[in-house]
């Protein structure tokens, strides 16, 4: 008989792997709370035994998707790699976004892409305007197809048994609890409704949503049709607004023309896309995740009956997927991760059933959208401070002293902190999140300074803040160019008197620096050479941590420096 999953009433294939489904259901949790749920909390959302919800949670910990905070188990940025590997698969933002944030600027409006998500849209790419009212979706989230605008536009490609879904949804969910991302309401409006909408844009080529999601929230779309797939919507670009700037009829009578102009340099960047391969011809999938077996197995051995070893080797097979492997066949996914075929072919068989995972033909599997619910949407307008701070206080109780993050002001002649993390010392360095300080006399300006071309270093005037502060434009600018070279930044009793701290970059997927990360003391715990010996290592390493979570976040998703 087949057995049921603990989330729902389906019944689930024999060969699915019980361990992984309970581990993905935590995910969802996570992500439909937030990002943060306590350990009973996810007892009590998920159904779970509570030594159930801590082994996964430990797993889960153990492989950098959350943190274990007290009693909170909160999702991190790793948790974003499942996502990216769909989006890397998918393609379409690696070509298109670039247009859709052209637009955006053009039109001072927030600008969308969004793919079908069986009868729901859900986005992968959002360009928003910083205002009072703006738009609150983000990257992953899944709305109803008949609440916006681009859900006709999908529905024009629907069979009917797609259409009868729909219609069983709609009676089974009458306010539409099943997308966390949508006020929850009564249906407005019968089903005839929505099925005249797509009638109507498959007639018109466009459609508009006159505040179907919330009042005061209109949208017009057009879809995005790949000449690679005989003309198919690849996705649909969607510009959103407010009624306070435009009505519904606005937007079609002065901004359709040119979001239909921005769909047609998008519809030529997949035409001129290389034609997307057979794994046959691209070669064997890459093992880039080699030593699996020997992590899990090490895992295994410290954790013990906490590490659920098929739920973290059922997560690696997501990450198989990715730029240019958008299908793969049963054979590629266990090169790729490592896993013995049975492994990997239990785990496809899983996420097949939990929606995560299609078969594409030739015996080849392909990602779903539905894998961004596993953990994107809160953590995709994420900041470089959130991500910065755990690592902080990590450091901080290692070190002993204070750590900070900062960012240059948009002047260029001063620092702003926009992170700390204090000790518990009777005498500690006091700052505040917020506070600015003249960049030439911290480690932390310096450290920023120092990345900058020399004719873009503001430093405005040298005051001799203590008797030690450099204060010579010649001597300053040596300094950073030795910051510079060595990597770090190390100030003493330069900005006030007794104290000492010592800086490293923080860089982004570029290279960039784009904040710098310190440890301030007090000049008689450590000398400068204790510092250089014992700080500065933790420092780098702390900073390396911070980068591993900005490339994972920052990949598809915008991450804010303040």
């Amino acid at each position: 008989m087949p057995a049921k999953t603990t989330l729902d009433d389906r019944a689930v294939p024999v060969e699915a792997v019980t361990p992984l489904i309970r581990g993905v259901g935590v995910l969802w949790r996570l992500t439909e709370a937030g990002g943060t749920l306590s350990a009973s909390g996810l007892e009590r959302a998920t159904g779970l035994a509570r030594s159930t919800v801590d082994r996964i949670a430990s797993t889960l910990a153990r492989m950098g998707y959350v943190r274990l905070d007290g009693r909170d188990v909160i999702l991190t940025p790793r948790v974003m790699e499942l996502g990216n590997a769909y989006l890397a698969a998918l393609g379409l933002p690696a070509l298109l976004t670039s247009h859709a944030d052209a637009l955006a600027d053009e039109l001072d409006e927030s600008v969308s892409l969004a793919v079908a998500d069986r009868d729901g849209i859900r986005f992968i790419h959002q360009a928003t305007r910083r205002r009072a009212m703006s738009l609150s979706f983000r990257i992953g989230d899944l709305l109803p197809a008949e609440r916006t605008a681009p859900g006709p536009l999908f529905a024009t490609e629907w069979t009917a048994a797609e259409w009868q879904t729909w219609r069983e949804r709609r009676a089974t969910d009458p306010e539409d609890r099943g997308f966390p991302a949508v006020p929850p309401q009564p249906h407005p409006s019968p089903d005839e409704d929505f099925e005249r909408r797509a009638a109507r844009a498959r007639k018109d080529g466009w459609a508009l949503d006159d505040q179907l999601i919330e009042p005061g929230l209109v949208a017009v779309s057009v879809p995005v049709r790949d000449p690679r797939a005989g003309g198919r919507i690849a996705c649909v670009a969607n510009v959103v607004s407010h009624t306070s700037r435009h009505t519904a009829a606005d937007l079609r009578d002065t901004l359709l023309s040119r979001l239909r102009a921005t769909v047609a340099k998008m519809e030529h960047e997949l035409r001129e896309a290389p034609q997307p391969q057979s794994q046959s011809q691209r070669g064997a999938a890459p093992a880039g995740l080699t030593g699996l077996a020997a992590w899990t197995g090490a895992s295994k051995q410290e954790l013990g009956r906490e590490f659920v070893e098929s739920l973290a080797r059922g997560l690696t097979v997501l990450t198989a997927f990715g730029e240019g492997r958008t299908e793969l066949t049963l054979t590629d996914v266990a090169r790729a991760t490592g896993l013995a075929r049975a492994t990997a072919r239990r785990a496809l068989i899983t996420y097949e059933h939990l929606g995560l995972v299609r078969q594409s033909g030739n015996r080849a599997f392909a990602l779903t959208p539905r894998v961004l619910s596993l953990g994107f949407p809160p953590l995709s307008r994420t900041s470089l401070p959130r991500i910065a701070t755990p690592h902080l206080t990590e450091l901080a109780t290692r070190v002993h002293e204070s750590t900070s993050l900062a960012v240059l002001t948009p002047s260029g002649d001063e620092i702003q902190y926009t992170a700390r993390a204090a000790t518990g010392r009777v005498m500690s360095v006091d700052v505040t999140v917020g506070t600015r300080l003249p960049a030439y006399a911290t480690s932390l300006g310096r450290v920023l300074l120092a990345d900058l071309p020399p004719a873009d270093r503001h430093v405005g005037p040298l005051s001799p803040l203590t008797p030690h502060t450099t204060t010579d434009p010649a001597t300053l600018t040596t300094t950073l160019d030795d910051v510079r070279k060595q990597g770090y930044a190390l100030v003493d009793e330069e900005l006030e008197a007794g104290l000492r701290s010592v800086a490293v970059p923080v860089r982004d997927r570029t290279g960039r620096v784009v904040a710098a990360l310190n440890v301030a003391m007090h000049a008689a715990r450590r000398s400068v050479e204790e510092c250089v010996r014992e700080v500065l290592p933790e420092l780098m390493e702390t900073a390396g941590r911070v980068e591993a979570d900005l490339r994972v976040a920052g990949r598809f998703a915008r991450v804010g420096v303040e």
